[in-house]
């Protein structure tokens, strides 16, 4: 087959197809990169719809778990209170049965001791003295008339009298200092309180105990007051140093 010349018209026709054929091209790529961008779309809007998913499920879990964890920790908190309630209540009943078992020996060790002080044998030691003991009371109170004021009121656990001299004891199962303390400000109420009643005996002090620290037994002899000490199932006076001297209120 023998060449066609080229002609104008020739030419003129090859650059039109050939510019159809650029158009066409073109147009197809066009399609296919719309194609493309909107699958990409659709690709990332289902990955997003998936990622909010998976966020709502976590949230979810996270609540669920949070609530789980208070729940737990509610239980326990109660579970703590009623625990604290139930120990509290059974160190007060077990306070108060040990309180009231020791009221209950200290009380009566109390009055065993009351009853071997205010017994004969301890007049016949205070007789020894010469001190002769012709009465004697428990548990005086004295004062209650009187105006606040004048601060003449108390109680003598054992109140000894002999006419012109009464013995005031405070007993005690442990006899301490803070004890001693106390019947020196007794001495000194009852004085004034015996005062607005003319009164004009002198009083002197005495200490007694089943157990008696050493310091309260030197304080009591350094301010002049006898000092009684259980001996066996009897008392005795402890005796005193060299010039001492009883004092009198």
């Amino acid at each position: 087959m023998s060449a066609q010349p080229l002609t104008y018209e020739s030419v003129l026709e090859l650059i039109r197809e050939n510019s159809r054929k650029t158009r066409r091209e073109m147009r197809e790529n066009s399609r296919k990169t719309r194609k493309e961008h909107q699958e990409f779309r659709r690709s990332l809007k289902k990955q997003g719809a998936e990622f909010d998913r998976r966020m709502e499920e976590q949230r979810a879990e996270f609540d669920k778990m949070r609530q789980e964890t208070e729940r737990q920790k509610k239980e326990r908190d109660t579970q703590y209170a009623l625990e604290k309630q139930e120990r509290d209540a059974e160190l007060a009943r077990i306070e108060k049965e040990t309180n009231k078992k020791i009221g209950n020996i200290t009380g009566s060790m109390g009055r065993v001791i009351e009853h071997m002080v205010a017994g004969d044998n301890i007049i016949g030691k205070f007789a020894h003295l010469g001190y002769v003991i012709g009465e004697y009371s428990r548990n005086k109170k004295f004062g209650r008339e009187l105006p606040e004021k004048l601060d003449a009121k108390g109680e003598i656990d054992l109140f000894l009298e002999n006419g012109e001299i009464a013995i005031l004891l405070e007993v005690k199962t442990t006899l301490e200092t803070k004890d001693v303390y106390k019947l020196i400000r007794t001495l000194e109420r009852y004085r004034r309180f015996s005062d607005t009643k003319g009164d004009r005996r002198r009083f002197i002090g005495a200490v007694a105990g089943a157990v008696v620290e050493d310091d309260a037994i030197k304080l009591a002899l350094e301010n002049g007051m006898y000092v009684i000490v259980q001996s066996g199932e009897s008392v005795e006076i402890v005796p005193t140093p060299e010039g001492f001297k009883a004092r009198k209120w």
